[in-house]
């Protein structure tokens, strides 16, 4: 299927890994030019140099910032050309119980997780606008209507960024532009493999034991019983970044394995 994204141009934020860096891939194959972001450079030119093996001919470049920092995202954002498709997916988690979460880790997951999604948007939202075309897409994730117990404060960033998602939908009424969230289910991302394998040695099990034991005890109402890889999370976030997904518009789309079992 030609999903008519040859010569759009998108950024792609926290994209060095994990779900980021599958859609680099996707979008790459697809013939998009790509800008991805990482904290640190060298990460952000290993990741060019591998997009560049994996995708012939490839047109992608990397800026560094740490979305963590105000002073380096706002340079970010000077240096970014006009873009099509704006993928918000920079983000942090950590399990912690919910009494042992200071202010400190409230305000900087806030800040990284939900700010990050909105000063990009503030800032190319407009652009799109004007010239009547471009994609939004918030990498959110099912935590955000299944409050995970084990890390409330990371639920409440992803719920956060279905409100503004969902308002910035409301402003682009009548235009070419959309802006949607994607929600992910539990992903083998490069952070959940690492944790994953640091509990598998600390119980002195294998990593599929850990696998099976989280979705029957933590994640039971999954329909995969399986974490999802990270390219079944990029091949939606691709579609939804096309001209084909003109249609849909505000919408928070599930790719998370049927955990949820709510139908809307």
């Amino acid at each position: 299927m030609d999903l008519k994204l040859q010569g759009k141009v998108a950024f792609i934020s926290g994209s060095t890994a994990g779900i980021g860096f599958a859609i680099a891939h996707s979008l790459l194959k697809e013939g998009v030019k790509v800008i991805i972001n990482g904290r640190a450079e060298r990460g952000v030119a290993d990741a060019v140099e591998k997009l560049k093996s994996l995708v012939k001919g490839a047109d992608v470049s990397g800026l560094a910032a740490d979305f963590g920092n105000t002073e380096e995202v706002n340079t970010l954002i000077k240096s970014l050309p006009d873009i099509d498709i704006l993928v918000n997916n920079a983000g942090i988690f950590e399990p912690k119980p919910f009494e042992e979460i200071p202010d400190e880790d409230w305000f900087r997951f806030f800040e990284v997780n939900v700010m990050s999604g909105i000063r990009l948007s503030r800032n190319l939202f407009p652009k799109m606008l004007k010239k009547n075309w471009g994609r939004i897409i918030f990498i959110s994730s099912e935590s955000a209507v299944f409050i995970p117990d084990e890390m409330i404060h990371y639920g409440m960033t992803k719920t956060a960024q279905l409100a503004i998602s969902r308002g910035l939908a409301e402003l682009s009424k009548n235009t070419g532009v959309t802006v949607n969230s994607i929600l992910p289910g539990p992903t083998k991302s490069q952070g959940v493999g690492t944790f994953i394998e640091d509990l598998a040695k600390a119980g002195n099990i294998s990593v599929a034991e850990v696998e099976v034991d989280f979705f029957k005890n933590m994640r039971p109402t999954s329909l995969l019983q399986r974490f999802l890889s990270v390219d079944e999370i990029a091949n939606t976030v691709t579609y939804y970044a096309s001209p084909l997904a003109s249609g849909t518009n505000g919408a928070a789309i599930r790719v998370e394995g049927g955990l949820v079992r709510s139908i809307l």
